[in-house]
């Protein structure tokens, strides 16, 4: 604990906002649905989008429920579906271009090809298809957003393996009698952790923004269960007004996006 503290006191004002920006979210997905004040469905204002009040501190929603209570619920689907879908697209990406830099000839070419034809196609018009053709469960909602970006990651992964494979220490291992895997885990992949962790900072971002748009259109997480899109979605008619219930989780979309990139910025080795 003293030496988490002192590297907290220690790291530049930047890190620590962005780590603490990070932190309010992962605690909100975490702890959100034991501090709602309220049941997520219930029905406990007679009037519909109402004002800030010290009853309901972000009002009511379209049909008089707690809006405060469903963005609490609604943070932990978007956050715990964002960062399982760029968790999982960064693996597959990642292992996948590592076989293909190891490998080599037509290996490589193949599923560099392959990869190419999906990056291809807009991120949310597969999703979309995806969507249309399997439903949208949370479960294949995950392995949708995992799929669409897995190119992405893959076209980075296979550029830095491919840097790497080429260097000594690599053609070293290989006189030593090693095995391509491991090389791969042992000489290429540690080299790799600090560009792919931003990378998957970055994936996290893109994911949130697909599951809101997603969401928004109708086709993303369904009732009962609702992430930050589907409120929006649901509370458009409160536009006009100025309701808080379309206002508060609009707002939290952007600063849970903003936070992960001030993260990732803080996460740029000194020097660049």
């Amino acid at each position: 604990m003293k030496q988490f503290a002192s590297l907290w006191a220690k790291a530049p004002a930047a890190n620590r906002i962005a780590a603490a920006f990070v932190g309010f979210w992962l605690l909100l997905a975490l702890a959100g649905p034991w501090l709602a004040p309220h049941p997520v469905g219930a029905f406990v204002d007679e009037d519909v989008f109402s004002g800030l009040s010290a009853r309901f501190w972000l009002g009511s929603d379209y049909l008089g429920r707690d809006v405060l209570s469903r963005l609490l619920y609604g943070t932990r689907y978007t956050v715990v579906l964002g960062l399982g879908a760029a968790l999982l697209a960064s693996l597959c990406g990642t292992s996948i271009a590592l076989a293909a830099s190891l490998c080599g000839g037509r290996v490589d070419e193949v599923i560099s090809r392959l990869m190419d034809t999906l990056i291809s196609i807009p991120s949310k018009i597969l999703a979309l298809v995806l969507v249309a053709a399997c439903g949208s469960s949370l479960p294949l909602l995950l392995l949708i957003c995992a799929l669409t970006y897995v190119p992405g990651n893959f076209r980075i992964a296979r550029a830095l393996a491919m840097n790497l494979a080429a260097l000594d220490f690599v053609a070293a291992a290989r006189a030593r009698g090693e095995g391509k895997w491991a090389i791969a885990w042992h000489e290429v992949l540690p080299n790799m952790v600090h560009p792919l962790l931003a990378d998957l900072g970055l994936r996290f971002v893109f994911v949130v923004l697909l599951l809101s748009g997603l969401s928004f259109l109708g086709l993303g997480v369904q009732p009962p269960y609702a992430d930050l899109g589907s409120l929006v979605r649901e509370n458009i008619s409160g536009l006009t007004e100025g309701a808080p219930a379309i206002l508060a989780p609009a707002l939290a979309i952007a600063l849970l996006t903003v936070g992960t990139n001030l993260l990732i910025d803080a996460m740029k080795p000194e020097g660049q």
